[in-house]
């Protein structure tokens, strides 16, 4: 009778246990199975582990709290006292070994898999900033940057006015999507131009840092058409949490056809850097590329974040020396967290912010700027 309580004891720990589990994984807390065969190796990997552990966690903590229960001292159990046993140290010793090569050999087998970026199709460099992403198709010679969208922008600012769960994807989501081709394997170089970042993107299956100065390889092969969001997953700096990530995978066929819409694009923007603007083109224009590329660090109302990031409405920078203003878009300020924009903007996309910036908080007084003048900055 003794030995049957004890029996049924430790059965209905064990129940419990497997019940907590179970329903766990009943609520979906379990990684993304992910769209690329090396995800899905990663995937049958993590619950492969997961299995052995929580097997061993059922049976270690059904023993342990079945001792606790049925052989507490307040039932007159008294504690059992033995010897050294050679027998039970090459046992327990044993069985953690054999455990932890079952272990390691998929575990091997999928790291391989990770680090072999041989064969791949086409290339994609990945470059880390504070805080944004360029992304450079190598053989394409197609190049862009990829920030967090306006709207979430806005909305996770003081004092917007808008709710962030009003905002679709709000930190999700960017003004520029990394645009890849399906059954295709695609290498990825990382790197990182000021800080630490780290490209991480769930459904891939990888993440990997982008550090400055060292170049980091990766790959991937998408087999499903979708749009797949991520995150850097590196504390990079005090708008780390601003940094996303969305790649859209489409038909070999589509990217094509998105890689001659970006060609004709680059012929654009050489057309629009060569040209004449108005005013209200510049400022609309102005608004966009501000609200993207520096509404993170000096607000959306040129407010700024003290003393980190001035206050633009009283920095003297909007109607100050433009000549000043122009050399510290495109190289920066030394010794603060002001970086250039020479390599990230295109002239005219430079000129419409510096336009909107002399004019949007004092009611139009300041300069107009042409992208021909900007470009003249830069080549100087």
């Amino acid at each position: 009778m003794k030995r049957t309580n004890e029996l049924i004891v430790a059965l209905a720990v064990m129940a419990v246990i497997i019940v907590i589990v179970w329903g766990v994984f009943a609520v979906g807390d379990n990684m993304p199975r992910g769209v690329t065969a090396y995800a899905q190796s990663v995937y049958q990997l993590h619950n492969t582990i997961l299995g052995i552990v929580t097997v061993i966690g059922v049976l270690v903590f059904t023993a342990m709290f079945t001792s606790i229960v049925v052989h507490r001292r307040s039932k007159g159990y008294q504690a059992a006292k033995f010897s050294h046993s050679t027998k039970a140290e090459i046992v327990w010793t044993a069985i953690p070994v054999v455990i932890l090569v079952v272990m390691a050999i998929p575990a091997t087998r999928v790291l391989i898999e990770m680090e072999n970026t041989a064969g791949a199709e086409m290339n994609v460099k990945i470059t880390g900033y504070q805080w944004l992403w360029k992304y450079e198709y190598v053989e394409d010679g197609i190049s862009f940057f990829s920030a967090m969208d306006r709207e979430s922008n806005r909305a996770r600012q003081l004092g917007s006015g808008i709710n962030p769960r009003d905002v679709e994807n709000y930190l999700l989501e960017v003004d520029n999507r990394l645009v890849l081709p399906t059954n295709t394997r695609i290498r990825f170089l990382l790197t990182a131009d000021d800080v630490i970042h780290s490209w991480w993107v769930p459904e891939l299956g990888w993440k990997r840092d982008a550090i400055p100065g060292m170049i980091n390889e990766a790959w991937t092969k998408i087999e499903e058409e979708g749009i797949f969001r991520g995150q850097c997953a590196e504390l990079c700096g005090a708008d780390h949490g601003f940094m996303p990530i969305v790649v859209e995978a489409v038909s070999p066929e589509a990217f094509q056809a998105w890689v001659a819409e970006q060609r004709q694009d680059l012929a654009d923007a050489a057309h629009d850097a060569a040209r004449l603007w108005t005013r209200e083109e510049l400022m609309s224009h102005g608004e966009r590329v501000y609200q993207a590329q520096c509404a993170s660090c000096h607000q959306g109302d040129g407010g700024g974040l003290e003393p980190a990031f001035p206050a633009l409405v009283r920095d003297g920078m909007p109607t100050g020396d433009l000549e000043t203003h122009i050399y510290t878009v495109l190289n920066g300020r030394e010794g603060t967290a002001m970086a250039g924009f020479r390599d990230r903007l295109q002239p005219q996309d430079i000129a419409a912010a510096l336009t909107f910036t002399r004019n949007a908080w004092n009611d139009g007084a300041g300069e107009v700027v042409q992208p021909a003048t900007v470009a003249r900055r830069d080549q100087g």
